[in-house]
């Protein structure tokens, strides 16, 4: 009998509901950052070069004939709640635009490469124009958005000097930036369910992480084509996202959980894939509180325990390990963490290269690809587009965006 789940690259509000009192493990927060020994400079640049190359071929291949990546075949007997056709939709556009940032970033230029740019690019001013919410429950199109925004602001440097296509590209995110106004849940910030009221303007629960998702594909959207966005809706996501900030530096998962702060999901190890995308977010729009010394702290934390994320790595069943983690938080957590790098000096930051780069190198499929959970046929192309962009921010010798 097949399962019934309901998922995405966030944590399921319907396996985890309302928050309840209940313990885990504590999550001990004391303990140095490890001393251990740098690879040479040059060493680990070809291992992250000879990776992202193998990650590129894998994407290359596995783009479908329209220029888009993913499918809803593959279930696996894993049935996951996805309104037709509106989810895959939404799936795919996601899935396209994290494999096509992850091809651009990668600055591989070879021929083929060069084809499947210009091929997922097609697609994307095609097909996301026209990206909307399934139905009442879900709006997982909120990622669709937030990564289009993302991937339209790499293929703008990509296309240097082309101004028709930045001006496409540009009238095209601030459409986007629209879109996630209309999706603004009701108590501020963003999330993909509504299980409460099912109204226009979703009143589901706003999850910490997807809200920080869109902060920083709005925030690279003003910094990247000059988008002017709407200070109220910034505010409320700002303050939607500071409810759910805990004294430790821990996100509870969504609004509700504010109740429950010691539930495993909510402890430290339970916010290890989140912590990065919500502190940034928050420094990015001025929280002068988020400093190079919290971010470095969580970078260090991630190094010691990312065992916990990567033991619900491949695993389908959500929540079913340690702290209430699910595999689908894996590369999203490190996604944002190689972003929290990239924007550290590198004075501070250097000691981390090396072992942040590992986990990735390490876990790289025979077939170069990525991924974290079975997800019909998306896991492997947004994977790898997550772990791409991740490696290349790693690059020794790649400037601080900060």
């Amino acid at each position: 009998m097949p399962r019934s789940l309901v998922i995405l690259f966030g944590l399921s509000s319907f396996l985890l509901g309302e928050p309840e009192g209940t313990e885990s493990p504590s999550a001990g927060n004391q303990e140095p950052v490890p001393s251990r020994p740098e690879a040479a400079p040059s060493s680990l640049a070809d291992e992250i070069e000879t990776s992202l190359a193998r990650g590129v071929d894998y994407l290359v291949g596995a783009q479908n004939p329209n220029g888009s990546w993913g499918s809803a075949r593959r279930t696996k007997a894993l049935n996951v709640t996805a309104p037709i056709p509106g989810a895959h939709h939404a799936y795919r556009a996601g899935t396209s635009a994290l494999a096509l940032q992850g091809l651009l970033l990668s600055e591989d230029r070879r021929p083929e490469t060069v084809a499947a740019i210009a091929k997922g690019e097609a697609w994307l001013m095609e097909h996301l124009p026209l990206l909307r919410r399934a139905e009442q429950r879900t709006i997982y199109n909120n990622w669709g958005h937030a990564y289009g925004i993302r991937a339209l602001a790499a293929l703008h440097h990509y296309h240097a000097g082309d101004a028709d296509k930045q001006k496409a590209f540009a009238a095209l995110a601030r459409e986007q930036v629209e879109m996630l106004y209309r999706y603004e849940y009701l108590n501020g910030g963003w999330g993909y369910y509504d299980f409460v009221a099912h109204t226009q303007k979703p009143s589901g629960d706003p999850t910490s992480f997807t809200t920080a998702t869109v902060l920083l594909a709005m925030h690279e959207g003003k910094e990247t084509f000059g988008i002017e966005l709407d200070e109220k809706v910034v505010q409320r996501a700002l303050r939607c996202l500071a409810q759910q900030e805990l004294p430790d530096g821990s996100y509870v998962y969504s609004l509700p959980h504010w109740k429950a702060p010691r539930r495993g999901i909510n402890r430290p190890a339970g916010s290890l894939a989140r912590t990065h995308a919500c502190h940034l977010a928050q420094r990015v729009f001025g929280d002068k509180r988020i400093t190079n010394a919290r971010m470095l702290e969580w970078l260090g934390r991630l190094t010691r325990r990312d065992g916990f994320l990567a033991d619900a790595r491949k695993r389908p069943i959500p929540h079913e390990t340690h702290f209430q983690l699910s595999g689908y938080f894996y590369h999203y957590g490190h996604y944002y963490a190689s972003e929290c790098f990239a924007a550290l000096p590198e004075d501070q930051r250097a000691s981390l290269r090396e072992p942040l780069a590992r986990l990735l190198l390490d876990k790289q499929e025979k077939d170069g690809s990525w991924w974290d959970y079975p997800l019909y046929d998306y896991h492997q192309a947004y994977g790898t587009g997550y772990a791409l962009t991740t490696l290349a921010r790693y690059r020794p010798g790649k400037a601080s965006s900060d």
